[in-house]
């Protein structure tokens, strides 16, 4: 399954215009797909391209370097999102109070991301990139889809109980796998490979967010002991991490197979948690 080149081309003029957007406004929408879109360049220059110049390392550095600041904002995002769908009326003022404090580090990181986001700096990060999609060479018979799976393969052979380390190998390397995935010509088995991704990345990142809730409200509570909060949210951790797991193991069985499939594959994450 062979890349498609308007595909290579089309990934540097989007992370170009969201780069333009973010310094502009970061609203959550805009935060992700900048960290979506800028992982995206990354997989073509480090994962795919024959050769990496002055250029594309230098490009790579600002591009990670901003990637984290943003990422820190998006986690305060999605933790605020999960907090809100949480039903627990009898620990309402605490829910409020730790709603609060995500607010105002949220405030405090984006404040320091668009601080980053100088003038110079968008300028500099979109030169890079124009020079970085014009001196791109990648080999004629790079195959995608062979190269999503490699990503992957290297983590087959951790067989065995499913762990949280586990979990965040495949969490992360998943991502790479699917934009690696989504260069090649859309057929039927390309589809696939990406549907399966796509799910396994839902649920395994729904996963991760709970946990960093969790450890947030701790920070602010204490333990299980000390916060009825607390408490709901592990409950809520480890019910999610019971789902992580078994998204794992099909996605796994999944990829061992000629053609994968999501049929199987357990439902998406509920957009609310209910706590028992």
């Amino acid at each position: 399954m062979l890349l498609r080149p308007e595909n290579t081309r089309l990934t540097f003029r989007k992370v170009s215009r969201q780069l333009s957007k973010l310094a502009g406004k970061p609203t959550p929408e805009n935060v992700h797909k900048f960290r979506t879109s800028s992982r995206r360049v990354e997989v073509l220059v480090s994962d795919l391209a024959e050769r990496r110049t002055g250029n594309d390392k230098k490009l790579l550095k600002l591009l990670s370097r901003l990637r984290r600041k943003a990422g820190r904002v998006r986690d305060l995002d999605v933790q605020s999102a999960a907090l809100r769908s949480l039903k627990m009326p009898e620990q309402a003022a605490r829910k409020s109070h730790l709603i609060r404090t995500l607010a105002e580090e949220r405030t405090q990181r984006e404040r320091r991301l668009v601080k980053s986001l100088d003038k110079n700096t968008v300028a500099e990060v979109q030169k890079r990139l124009k020079r970085a999609a014009a001196s791109l060479e990648i080999p004629k018979n790079a195959d995608p889809l062979a190269l999503a799976r490699q990503e992957l393969n290297a983590l087959q052979g951790e067989q065995g109980a499913v762990s949280e380390r586990t979990l965040h190998q495949y969490r992360i390397a998943g991502k790479r796998a699917r934009y690696i995935a989504e260069l090649a010509d859309k057929d039927a088995e390309a589809k696939r490979l990406i549907a399966l991704l796509n799910h396994m990345q839902d649920i395994l990142g729904d996963w991760h967010d709970w946990v960093q809730l969790a450890e947030s409200a701790e920070k602010l509570f204490g333990g299980v002991q000390e916060s009825a909060l607390v408490a709901a949210l592990r409950n809520v951790t480890r019910a999610k991490f019971r789902q992580a797991v078994n998204t794992l193991t099909e996605t796994r069985a999944a990829l061992a197979a000629k053609k994968p499939s999501i049929t199987a594959l357990s439902s998406k994450p509920p957009r609310e948690a209910a706590v028992a």
